[in-house]
């Protein structure tokens, strides 16, 4: 039987990620050949896997990034069973190394794409580890786009800006413009951008609520008195409406009139995400 080294566990180790101990196992049962030891640690890993699958993830981290030119982003949400491996620094960089295998993919079919490196990483860490989710957005035209992650990794935030000239998006002004916005929509949590988004049912449900709450009032004020308190609820809903988290005399439409004078340009928000953990 071959020696099994201190320098060939080691080698191994680095090389798979997986513990001291399941590698010196590994080369144990195949005599010191790495190749195979490798082989088996895979095959002990899905095996692994699937032994934990049905184990609750509540807990992980949403990652994002954007490309340098501000023109693709990405983001994904990967869980696992506890805060304590959520926090890890290695765990926080295997997500991040899922970024690029998510970027172009289409939406939520990132736990096919990666079901190899999450099953690695499985048998690494002991815990039920899932590919939950993942997004990717391409400029749609001329514009630029944001990304925000918060509260380390439990929100997420994608954002896409248009405007008319393409050297706006590097000016000062414009890129804290882009950041404010993904703050406010961390913050704030619209649903939508414009109250023209916002499903029929839900206006005429809240319509109902509203005449509901105030049926004892003079039929001639009823109309005005529901027509106000819906112009409260789209500015509260929608994002081009909602009040400015820095700045909540200011919506959001103003920033983006007064950012557009600044640089001589017109902005407009095309679409946005907002991710929050386990949601």
């Amino acid at each position: 039987m071959a020696d099994i080294t201190a320098s060939m566990v080691k080698e191994l180790r680095e090389e798979t990620g997986v513990g001291m101990m399941e590698c010196k196992k590994a080369l144990v049962e195949t005599n010191g050949d790495k190749a195979a030891a490798i082989k088996v640690l895979r095959e002990a890993g899905m095996a692994i896997a699937a032994k934990r699958a049905d184990r609750a993830t509540k807990q992980g981290i949403i990652a994002a990034s954007v490309s340098d030119d501000a023109q693709s982003s990405v983001m994904v949400e990967v869980n696992c069973e506890t805060d304590f491996v959520a926090k890890n620094d290695r765990f926080k960089a295997f997500v991040n190394d899922l970024l690029p295998v998510a970027s172009g993919l289409e939406e939520n079919t990132i736990a096919e794409a990666a079901k190899a490196q999450v099953d690695a990483k499985i048998t690494e860490i002991g815990e039920n580890i899932v590919a939950r989710r993942n997004l990717s957005y391409q400029a749609q035209g001329t514009g630029a786009i944001a990304v925000y992650v918060h509260m380390g990794g439990k929100f997420g935030v994608m954002v896409e800006v248009g405007c008319q000239k393409p050297e706006s998006i590097s000016a000062p002004a414009v890129k804290t413009m882009l950041a404010d916005l993904t703050l406010h929509i961390t913050a704030a949590n619209p649903t939508c951008v414009t109250r023209d988004q916002v499903a029929p049912e839900l206006v005429t449900a809240e319509k109902d609520i509203y005449a509901k709450q105030v049926e004892d009032k003079p039929a001639n004020i009823i109309d005005k008195i529901v027509a106000g308190k819906l112009e409260k609820f789209y500015g509260q809903i929608c994002l081009l409406e909602q009040g400015f988290v820095k700045e909540p005399d200011k919506t959001i439409s103003t920033l983006l009139a007064e950012t557009g004078q600044a640089v001589g340009d017109e902005f407009s928000i095309r679409r946005f995400v907002r991710w929050q953990l386990g949601a």
